[in-house]
């Protein structure tokens, strides 16, 4: 298996299923922005270093992802709209247990 599918729904609402390479190394919030499901310049804006977040998502499967970061804690304590299940895409690696991963991009303010 070399790709697993991502449900991401974007900031319209809309759901798009997206194939995620497991052999590249990406991240959600480099999915999101190969896919153009959002506006380039309000999505990853720091480059995925968790300095900013532009990219934050809500998950809204019961998938166990990797710990946040203190940056990432940082970060989301300071982010608009915050939820329980907001997390930083950049900080999110795609893995094969992320196959039908639901995330919902969060509103850009």
């Amino acid at each position: 298996m070399t790709d697993i599918n991502i449900i991401i729904i974007d900031r319209l609402g809309k759901k798009h299923n997206v194939l995620a390479p497991l052999d590249m190394s990406m991240n959600i919030m480099e999915l999101i922005k190969s896919y153009e499901l959002a506006d380039d310049a309000s999505i990853g804006i720091c480059g995925g270093m968790a300095m900013c977040a532009s990219c934050q998502c809500y998950i809204e499967s019961t998938h166990k992802l990797n710990h946040k970061s203190d940056e990432e804690e940082a970060m989301l304590s300071e982010a608009f709209n915050l939820k329980s299940s907001s997390r930083l895409s950049c900080q999110i690696p795609i893995t094969k247990d992320l196959k039908d991963l639901i995330i919902r991009i969060a509103p850009e303010y």
